[in-house]
């Protein structure tokens, strides 16, 4: 666009300019006209705070006369959330202000209806705590028994998102974003790329079915090719992919339009093929096999810290890696859960809509199930899915995570105005696209802090909201503190929707009736 827009202009000045010798000076009217939106056009190519406006010069800024509208028309044309699901306008909004640093109050009191069902609110206290009082950076000690390197976590960081899925000015911003906010940045399952490591932020890396960073020539896994990335400094964390939200039991795919000779030679790939990620692991068959494996990496690494991603199907599955835990006496130092809900880029609309359990669903069941095992202690949680704000960080706390990551709100950050474009290379503002044409529009400079600006301003949420409940430290929240609506007269607390287990009741066979059936039926030995 920015090519077409010079060459336009070019003819047009020409045109003009002969039309005006040769036939009239009423011509310079229209000279005058060209030159004026010529003018307006390469400032907005040279600028860098608007992604839009640099890729498709004057043309962009009808998206800004757009969102002047707000919040009638331009909420109707950018209502739907990348994966067709609603983000509420809020939460949006105060996205792009605390990524802006723009003035994030609002007036006239909630724009939501309390009375909705679903609804949810904290309760506060009489007796608040100064928000000056507090500590502005709560982190997160990630390391158990067998761990050698234990990594100081923030409570919320860069959720998985592959280069290849995004630009590499998009993966650069969110790097050097992590480094200046001291938060970390987990690479996706697409492997470690040279935009991950040029600002020196600190990864988790994910390792995936394909086994990308890792895998020998047949595509199975390679423990001397994990070493020497697993050693890499800027790695603090590596996290196996077990499933992921938006499609969970199918595997990864990268559009064969995405999948340029860099990332093929990242991935060990052919260039311009689409890759499909198996749906299932090859170095591992049974939970015991699956906690073994965690060992073995955690021990080719150095003893850096080693868990596993999943979004939870079949409850009898992950029930059976706790028993597996258990009879081992080996533990992973975390474990993420996925929401089925979560999911930022390519997915099938039925896996996407309708695969996988739900992130407040899940993470109740996965904190229950360690608690009842009593192995919590081992094992750090971390939420994924749909975390936007403080709230969510507070909610995702009540039921049992350790630390937040987001992905989704990371690209608004980033510039996303949730194009619906990322399967397709044609990502309007350069986060989700190889298109150099697009790419050129992000600019690493401007938008790492941004993504900096806005982890600094949610974190400062979440303790804002933390004082606001009297509580000194986020491992006094419980699930009394969060009310849901579930009828228009009644609410009832997230203790009351999911309620909590005794500290080792599993073993000790005082299992609730609702979990009878998948403990019986779950095994260590086989899936």
């Amino acid at each position: 666009m920015r090519k077409g827009f010079v060459l336009t202009a070019i003819a047009a000045i020409i045109v003009c300019t002969v039309l005006t010798v040769l036939l009239s000076k009423w011509w310079l009217i229209a000279l005058g006209i060209v030159l004026f939106v010529t003018g307006m056009g390469i400032y907005d190519m040279v600028q860098k705070k608007h992604a839009i406006m640099r890729t498709y010069p004057v043309f962009g800024r009808m998206r800004f006369w757009m969102e002047a509208l707000r919040p009638k028309l331009y909420q109707y044309f950018i209502e739907s959330d990348i994966d067709g699901r609603p983000i509420n306008r809020i939460d949006r909004s105060t996205i792009y202000q605390r990524a802006k640093q723009q003035l994030d109050t609002m007036p006239f009191g909630t724009q939501l209806n309390v009375y909705d069902e679903g609804y949810e609110w904290m309760s506060h206290s009489i007796a608040p705590k100064s928000f000056d009082k507090l500590d502005h950076d709560p982190r997160v000690l990630i390391g158990n028994k067998d761990c050698l390197q234990p990594y100081s976590a923030s409570v919320l960081n860069v959720s998985a998102m592959s280069f290849g899925s995004l630009s590499g000015n998009a993966v650069e911003a969110l790097n050097a974003g992590a480094k200046i906010g001291g938060f970390a940045h987990n690479t996706g399952e697409g492997g470690i790329s040279p935009h991950h490591l040029k600002y020196g932020g600190d990864l988790i890396w994910q390792i995936g079915t394909g086994y990308f960073g890792c895998r020998d020539e047949e595509g199975n896994f390679s423990a001397e090719v994990f070493t020497k990335n697993a050693t890499r400094p800027e790695v603090k964390m590596i996290e196996l992919k077990l499933s992921q939200g938006a499609k969970p039991g199918h595997g990864g795919i990268l559009p064969a339009k995405k999948n340029t000779p860099e990332i093929a030679a990242i991935r060990h790939v052919k260039p311009y093929t689409t890759v499909f990620s198996p749906p299932y692991h090859s170095a591992f068959n049974t939970p015991m096999e699956l906690v073994h494996f965690i060992q073995e990496l955690r021990s080719l690494s150095g003893g850096k810290p080693v868990g596993f991603k999943i979004c939870i199907g079949r409850k009898s599955e992950f029930i059976g890696i706790c028993k597996a835990m258990v009879e081992l006496d080996i533990y992973p130092d975390f474990i993420t859960v996925d929401g089925g809900e979560g999911g930022t880029g390519a997915a099938p609309q039925e896996f996407s809509n309708y695969v996988g359990t739900p992130l407040m669903d899940a993470l109740a069941f996965v904190q229950n199930m360690l608690v009842g095992f009593n192995i919590r202690q081992h094992i750090k949680l971390i939420a994924s899915g749909k975390i936007l704000s403080g709230f969510h960080i507070i909610r995702a706390m009540a039921l049992g995570a350790d630390a937040c990551n987001s992905a989704r709100a990371m690209m608004m950050a980033l510039g996303c105005i949730q194009a619906l474009q990322c399967n397709t290379n044609k990502c309007p503002t350069g986060v989700a696209t190889q298109n150099p044409s697009l790419v050129v529009g992000l600019v690493v400079e401007d938008k790492k802090q941004r993504v900096a600006n806005y982890h600094e301003d949610t974190v400062n949420s979440f303790v804002e909201l933390m004082g606001a409940a009297g509580l000194d430290n986020y491992k006094q929240i419980t699930r009394s503190l969060i009310y849901r609506r579930v009828f228009m007269n009644e609410s009832r607390t997230f203790e009351d929707i999911f309620p909590s287990l005794q500290p080792g009741c599993l073993i000790n066979r005082e299992i609730p009736e609702k979990y009878i059936q998948d403990i019986e039926t779950a095994s260590a030995d086989k899936w």
